[in-house]
């Protein structure tokens, strides 16, 4: 949410560094995202300068064209081709000159070096909206005769950077969604924490000059559903001259993110962002019968809205409606017929207070998101309605020459009342961890609106006002006090008080920690990525995916829809999005959680769905082994590195790699085959992704993954650890072996048999060559193999060594019937 400093100063006389009242908000609970300065006028103007038109003559080849020479304060005077009706000799105007950069909305242009119609021109003159300093194109901008020649424009207009505070707003300070709001917080921060500010006030604008000029307009308001809408308020103006806003409003409201576009409109914005109260105003023309009835409509009554767009409503929608039809989704979106124009000279201002449950699931079901729908579904002050509606009021008299032709309407059935809440010194103490002393405490609570009631040495018995919906309780008016005084001013504990907990093993987090470690070591990267994903990924593997998906009920986007059913497809959003940036060494980890959902369990009255979570962790690997470098080769990442990854991570967690198996498997979301390691028919999954899902995210180059179950995982670490063995103390001897064998015997079944024969000597074994060609046959393969061999108690000798070799040749020869070579 913007908020603009030249606002807030408006209620606060204070005149402090930007930066340094950005720290004090964010100290407070209102972080500042961004600070940044905002041009009255975009682009500030800068290359246009004050010019005198010296000469000005008819263009020889346009009977709508001038030739002017034009005094800029420069050492030559500039020729420049102008096509206004009004240009003339002794005229001082705006000039911009060659290299300037103009702005029309978004769009920019720059002024170049040019002829026109065969004549050069050398700048450009300009009209008010070619400068965007109005809405006139009738003619070029005649600026006063004493207007220095030379003087830049943004000097002579004054034009001035502003200071607008980007404030990351959470959704529970519905109290802080306006520029009052933020003043409050402001002011309350001040005071507390220099004495200087002490008889610093708020200055609210004054709604006691409000009073009927007449009673010609008067609108009856019938509210038939008082849950979804329980207070309605409104009031007639008639009169009104639709025009320009006043230029200090306009500014205001181009610095808080808001296109200024007609006194009456800008009105309506201009109180929300001022008090966070929505309006909206209608034409009292099209108010048919006089009379506004506060409904919901039939379920698919179609109904079009502001933006021209027929909607098929919802029988839960709540509409603002005339005696005949509906004019308005309520707190939502105006329609297209009641809204105000440039011919509405009676109009009927709406200030109401909405449901908030009920705007916002009408705003997700019609994807409308809005100024008004953000702060409703949010929930605004129930008892805030008639200021901002006598203010809108007053301002309409003001500056769009209307009168107030009607007593306010006010249904307000069952009047919210504010929150009384007993606090308590010691819970205070207790909560923030420091004594505050108690007449600080009184001063918070006073500046943040909090009225104290009654008071004793031990308790405070407090009134909330209504505009503090998430204080219920003594916790939250501790909290309200807490930010106000400053966390940073709570000092940190000498001593820290701890009970020993006992936790199952293996401690996750600690195993989390020790993978994260050993994968940064090497060159990997941590992603996180939203656990919300698109179901579109999944259509050509769905097949595959076990369970339903996990569907959000009111998603903001069909792009965010569900819950993540495999890690996959966020990594390669990442791995893309860095591709696409000249990154395509990568190198990627991420811990997450896939969600799936199981069969409905149907109990005798209701069906209960049920939801598996699971955590993963995830590798990606694409892209060269090494950085490149004059001094490491271009060799990519293959299958077979991203392996030896996986083992690491197993070895370092304890695991026993001769425990482990390799299998071949099938998945469409991999290769056609692709590698599990197995343990106790527990399986983790690693193999190269397929072209096609490639294909679907637009990357050219392999893309190596791995999915580890970090609950199966965790699952083989109950009975393993990792303990200290010394040195050996004998050496170990090596041993070579040639096998062939037949092309469907995998190494790892090799290896598997290995250990089975020899327990106790064979260490480990090593693949060193792989060889399939004509000469051994088709359909064959060579294995080049060596085994390690170690006794930790003596040195082994040859008898013994050959022994254990014979063993694994007769096993190879009868398993596999392997030739030895």
């Amino acid at each position: 949410m913007k908020i603009s400093y030249r606002w807030l100063k408006r209620y606060l006389a204070i005149d402090l560094p930007a930066e340094e009242v950005s720290g004090l908000l964010t100290n407070c609970g209102l972080e500042v995202e961004n600070l940044e300065m905002t041009e009255a006028v975009k682009g500030g103007l800068k290359g246009v300068v004050i010019g005198e038109v010296k000469t000005c003559v008819r263009h020889p080849n346009s009977d709508h064209l001038s030739i002017t020479t034009v005094d800029v304060g420069a050492p030559e005077l500039l020729t420049i081709v102008c096509g206004a009706p009004n240009v003339r000799a002794g005229q001082k105007v705006p000039v911009a000159t060659i290299g300037t950069v103009l702005w029309q909305g978004d769009q920019s242009f720059e002024i170049k070096l040019s002829k026109i119609r065969g004549e050069l021109s050398q700048g450009m003159i300009c009209a008010e909206d070619e400068l965007g300093l109005g809405t006139s194109h009738a003619g070029i901008m005649e600026l006063p005769p004493d207007a220095p020649v030379g003087k830049l424009a943004s000097d002579h207009f004054q034009l001035r950077e502003e200071v607008v505070f980007e404030i990351g707003l959470t959704p529970n300070r519905t109290d802080a969604m306006s520029h009052l709001g933020v003043a409050r917080d402001l002011l309350a921060a001040l005071k507390s924490q220099d004495a200087a500010y002490k008889d610093l006030q708020l200055r609210i604008p004054s709604v006691d000059d409000f009073r009927p000029d007449n009673l010609s307009l008067p609108i009856v308001v019938e509210v038939e559903d008082t849950e979804a809408c329980p207070r309605y308020s409104g009031v007639s103006v008639t009169g009104v001259e639709v025009g320009e806003s006043p230029e200090w409003m306009r500014s205001l409201l181009t610095e808080a993110g808001i296109r200024p576009i007609n006194n009456v409109v800008d009105i309506s914005n201009f109180v929300m962002l001022e008090t966070g109260q929505p309006l909206h105003f209608f034409d009292a023309d099209e108010v048919n019968g006089q009379r506004i009835v506060v409904k919901k409509l039939p379920d698919k009554t179609a109904f079009v809205t502001l933006d021209q767009v027929t909607r098929e409503l919802s029988g839960d929608d709540l509409m603002i409606c005339n005696s005949k039809e509906g004019m308005c989704i309520a707190g939502v979106f105006g329609g297209m017929k009641s809204g105000v124009s440039e011919k509405t000279t009676r109009v009927f201002i709406e200030s109401a207070h909405f449901n908030p449950r009920s705007i916002r699931k009408t705003s997700k079901r019609h994807g409308l998101q809005t100024d008004s729908s953000f702060r409703f579904e949010r929930g605004v002050d129930p008892n805030g309605t008639l200021f901002a509606l006598k203010r809108a009021a007053l301002l309409l008299k003001e500056f769009a020459g209307g009168s107030i032709a009607s007593e306010i309407v006010d249904i307000y059935p069952h009047p919210i009342p504010e929150q009384v809440i007993r606090v308590r010194y010691e819970a205070a103490d207790r909560l923030i961890g420091k004594r505050i002393p108690r007449d600080q405490i009184r001063t918070i609570l006073n500046d943040t609106g909090i009225r104290i009631l009654s008071e004793d040495s031990e308790t405070l018995l407090v009134s909330v006002p209504t505009f503090k919906l998430d204080v219920t309780r003594e916790a939250d008016v501790v909290e309200e006090i807490l930010r106000i005084y400053g966390y940073n001013n709570i000092e940190i504990p000498t001593e820290i008080k701890a009970s020993v907990v006992y936790s199952e093993k293996p401690d996750r987090e600690k195993v989390r920690e020790v993978v994260s470690g050993l994968l940064t070591g090497i060159g990997f990267h941590e992603i996180m990525n939203n656990s919300l994903t698109n179901p579109d990924y999944y259509e050509p593997v769905k097949e595959f995916v076990p369970g339903s998906f996990a569907e959000v009920i009111n998603p903001l986007s069909r792009e965010l829809k569900i819950l993540r059913q495999a890690m996959l497809f966020g990594g390669l959003e990442s791995i893309v999005h860095n591709i696409n940036r000249r990154s395509p060494d990568l190198k990627f980890f991420e811990f997450g959680k896939t969600y799936h959902q199981q069969p409905d369990q149907i109990n005798s009255e209701d069906v209960v769905r049920r939801y598996r979570e699971t955590e993963h962790l995830a590798l990606f690997v694409t892209g060269r082994k090494e950085p490149e470098h004059w001094h490491t080769s271009d060799e990519g990442v293959d299958f077979f590195y991203l392996k030896a990854v996986v083992m690491n991570i197993l070895q370092r967690l304890g695991m026993d790699s001769a425990k482990l198996t390799f299998q071949t498997m099938d998945s469409s979301l991999l290769t056609e085959t692709f590698v599990g390691i197995c343990h106790q028919d527990r399986v983790l999954a690693m193999g190269a992704v397929h072209c096609d899902i490639l294909a679907r995210f637009n990357i050219r180059q392999e893309v190596f993954y791995a999915d580890l179950d970090m609950e199966i995982i965790s699952g083989m670490l109950k009975d393993t650890g990792i303990e200290f063995r010394p040195l050996p103390r004998f050496p170990e001897v090596r041993r070579d072996l040639a096998l062939l064998l037949s092309g469907e015997i995998q190494f790892a079944q090799i290896e598997q048999l290995a250990f089975q024969v020899e327990k106790r000597l064979l260490k480990k074994i090593r693949l060193f060559d792989v060889y399939e060609g004509e000469k051994i046959g088709e359909g064959k393969k060579s294995y080049a193999v060596t085994f390690f061999l170690q006794d930790d108690e003596k040195t082994l000798t040859d008898t013994e060594i050959d022994q254990v070799m014979e063993r694994l040749m007769s096993a190879f020869k009868h398993k596999f019937q392997a030739v030895i070579r």
